[in-house]
This record gives C-alpha cells, sequence and structure tokens, in this order.
C-alpha cells in the first residue's frame, strides 16, 4: 500500500491499513512510531523521499524483468476505447493486462505494471496534460508499439497550440523499444505531416481512410448498434464488424489492425477480438431510457474532437428526433470560446432537434448555434443536472435517440442513472 503525502494523511492511515492485513507500506513525511514497529513485525514499512517518485522505480524496475510486448497508447481523443479494442485483439495471441479505468497518469500507468503477474502483453494507456508526463510514462513502461491515435484540441489551454500537444504525445518515442515500431493515425492533418517529415527515422506503421495507409478502411456503414467497414491490409481485403456505431471506432479498428500486424497475428483472429471488444463503461455506451429511447452515454469526458464524432454518430442515426445533452468542456483556456462555437455549428450540421445545455462555457455553443439557425423554443440553458433531468423527463419519446456528453467533473452520469 503506498501513501501519498497530503496534509500528512499517510501519518493516519498507514496503521490502519497494518490493522486490515497490508504486509508492506510505502510512506513520505511520516514518522513511524516504535510501538508500531514492535506491533506489526512480519509487514514492511518503507519511508521514502517522495512515493511517487519510488513507485515509479519500482515500476520501471519490475518491468525489466519481463520479456513481453508492450503497447503503449496516446493521443487527444480515443485513447481508451483504442485501448480496449487493440488489447482485445491482442487477446488472441496472448494473455493481456491492460489499464484499467484512466489509471493512464504518473500514478495509474506505474500500478498498472506493478499488476503484472503472469500476463504474456501489456496495453498501456498513456495521458498528459502538460511536457514530460508521457516522457515519465513511456520511459516506465519501454513499449514495443507506441500508437499515437491523433492530435486535437484536448488540454490546448495548458499547452498552447496543437503544434504543442504533438510534441508532448511525442515524448512516447523516448522510451520506445529501438527496434519498435509507432502505430499513427494517417488521416490526422499534423500526424501526416510529421510522418512525412520522420519516416526514414523510424519504423512507422500507418493506418486511416486516406489513400497511402498502410491499412485502409473503405465502405463503412454505421448503425445504432455498430458499424462495418472494408479494411485492405496489404492486398488483402477483410470484412470489419464493430459491435460500437461511430467513424472514429472505424478508425479504432484499423489501428488495431495495424497492431496485429505488427504482432503477426493473423488478420482473421484480430477480427474476431474487435468483434468481441467491451467498450469502457460511460464511452458511447448505448443505454434504453426508462420509456424505450437510446441513451448514448459518452460523459467520461470532452473536447472537440469528441464531441464533434459523438455529434456525428448521433446525426448519422436513423431516429427521427435527436436530442443533445451537452456540458462544458474543460482545461480549454483562451481557445474555449472558438471551440464551444465549433460545437455549437456541429449541433446544427448534424441536425439536433433539441439542445440541453449545462454549465458555463457552453453559452458560446448555444449563441452559436441559434446563428446557425436553429430556433431558440429548441434550446434549453440550464445551470444545474437536476434542470437537465427534468427537461428530459418533460420532452423524452420512446423513438429518441439522446447523446450526453460533457467533462468528467460535470457528472452527466447523474443524468443518465435519472432517465435510464
Amino acid at each position: 500500500m503506498v501513501f501519498r503525502e497530503k496534509n500528512l494523511i499517510g501519518s493516519t492511515l498507514y496503521e490502519q491499513a497494518l490493522e486490515k492485513g497490508a504486509i508492506a507500506c510505502i510512506l513520505q513525511g511520516v514518522e513511524v512510531k516504535q510501538e508500531v514497529l514492535e506491533k506489526y513485525p512480519n509487514s514492511t514499512i518503507v519511508v521514502v523521499e517522495n512515493v511517487v517518485t519510488a513507485m515509479q522505480q519500482l515500476a520501471s524496475y519490475k518491468r525489466s524483468l519481463y520479456n513481453i510486448p508492450v503497447i503503449a497508447i496516446t493521443g487527444s481523443v480515443g485513447k481508451t476505447s483504442t485501448k480496449d479494442m487493440i488489447a482485445s485483439v491482442v487477446s488472441q495471441k496472448y494473455k493481456v493486462l491492460k489499464t484499467q479505468g484512466n489509471y493512464n497518469n504518473e500514478i495509474g500507468l506505474p500500478l498498472t505494471v506493478l499488476n503484472l503477474k503472469d500476463e504474456e502483453a501489456m496495453v498501456l494507456e498513456m495521458g498528459m496534460n502538460s511536457f514530460g508526463e508521457i516522457s515519465i510514462l513511456t520511459n516506465i513502461a519501454k513499449p514495443d508499439i507506441a500508437v499515437i491515435t491523433n492530435i486535437g484540441t484536448a488540454h490546448i489551454g495548458m499547452l498552447g497550440s496543437r503544434e504543442n500537444i504533438l510534441k508532448a504525445k511525442l515524448e512516447i518515442l523516448e522510451g520506445l523499444n529501438t527496434q519498435g515500431t509507432v502505430v499513427i493515425n494517417y488521416d490526422n492533418d499534423l500526424l501526416h505531416k510529421w510522418y512525412e517529415d520522420q519516416k526514414d527515422n523510424y519504423h512507422i506503421l500507418t493506418y486511416g481512410l486516406q489513400e497511402g495507409s498502410d491499412v485502409i478502411g473503405k465502405n463503412a456503414i454505421f448503425e445504432e448498434n455498430g458499424s462495418k467497414c472494408q479494411a485492405k491490409v496489404e492486398d488483402k481485403t477483410y470484412e470489419v464488424s464493430i459491435p460500437v456505431g461511430g467513424e472514429h471506432f472505424v478508425s479504432n479498428s484499423l489501428c488495431a489492425l495495424a497492431v496485429a500486424k505488427v504482432l503477426e497475428i493473423p488478420i482473421e483472429d484480430a477480427l474476431k477480438g474487435i468483434r468481441k471488444f467491451e467498450l469502457t463503461k460511460k464511452r458511447m455506451e448505448i443505454r434504453k431510457s426508462k420509456n424505450g429511447a437510446t441513451i448514448v452515454n459518452d460523459c467520461y469526458n470532452a473536447n472537440y474532437d469528441s464531441m464533434k464524432a459523438a455529434l456525428d454518430y448521433v446525426g448519422s442515426l436513423p431516429n427521427k428526433h435527436k436530442i443533445a445533452v451537452l456540458g462544458d468542456m474543460l482545461e480549454l483556456g483562451e481557445y474555449s470560446k472558438e471551440l464551444h462555437q465549433k460545437v455549437g455549428k456541429e449541433v446544427t450540421k448534424n441536425k439536433i432537434d433539441l439542445l440541453i445545455c449545462v454549465g458555463k462555457e457552453v453559452t458560446y455553443m448555444v449563441q452559436q448555434a441559434i446563428a446557425d439557425g436553429m430556433s431558440k423554443d429548441n434550446i434549453f440553458l440550464c445551470s444545474n443536472n437536476e434542470e437537465a433531468i427534468q427537461i428530459l423527463q418533460q420532452k423524452l419519446q420512446p423513438e429518441d435517440v439522446v447523446l450526453l456528453k460533457a467533462s468528467n467533473s460535470l457528472n452527466f452520469t447523474q443524468i443518465c442513472d435519472a432517465i435510464v
């Protein structure tokens, strides 16, 4: 058990941990009582300068003991769903340990690595808010395959530009095996440009819908409960069936096929893994309301790119009446107004019939939707989730489809739980 120093919480909790059976504690900023040492002679207590650094060093050492393939995934949007799909594909050949939930930071990734037991491969997600964070993670993980899904606008308020976001994401290459492979989304403008500049310096495999990709997707079909496409790998074309709707999941499937190619997993087995993949909760999760309406629960987090993808998906569905319940996108800094306005444009472009917004920054979204022709009568600006719930309970019909999406701190799970 590891305690991170915060208001000396460790000094009050480590005794409780020992009482409950912890065999070892790593502590910071604590003077261990002699009576505790005497009371638990068979337990190990280690006091370090910084528990997070110590945990990272332990994880790095443990990683060095295993000669197994490690796939690391980063990107502005789609990291978790791509991780889930890649893990499902890789599990067709190996026993896989993958990142659980949002354990993708300087604490979560080391914890994941320290959980490694008899697994034969690891699929690790890497998140970041600023420069230097992915550098730490990749030097722990030492990946054999580094995947970059896209470069968008998430955390642009912290980093200042998409070019800086690219620079931060490319830190993943610092820990890459010298014989390793970089897998990138050829459709993303900045990654495409990076590929053209760096293709002679790294072993790079590309995927996407654009001609020139090593793994190319074509003829995509989007439905409420799934998507289909054709994927060309080398000289052969395969039919891909994906149990989740949306163009971005077609992209994820192409990425997973690229990873399968690197690991020499037969494409037929990889396609089976894609069909079997299960999405982490609250990410494009299809549910039904109490009266039978379709709920697209994508409320784990939000940035412009993921908002656009979710609205494109809902806009493509055959449901006659479409409702979007959208909340603030955070960590956008000076770009907040512009990006919320761009979401407003996506609302009208995708012919959303009813827009329910919660938060402060969504005001810009509402203003843009009205400017683009959406009737004020079909827009509701709410100060809290309870107001949004009341409106949904009044308006929701069985044939409707509802998208729920906002930054995680707005707790849109509360809205979902109230109507399903």
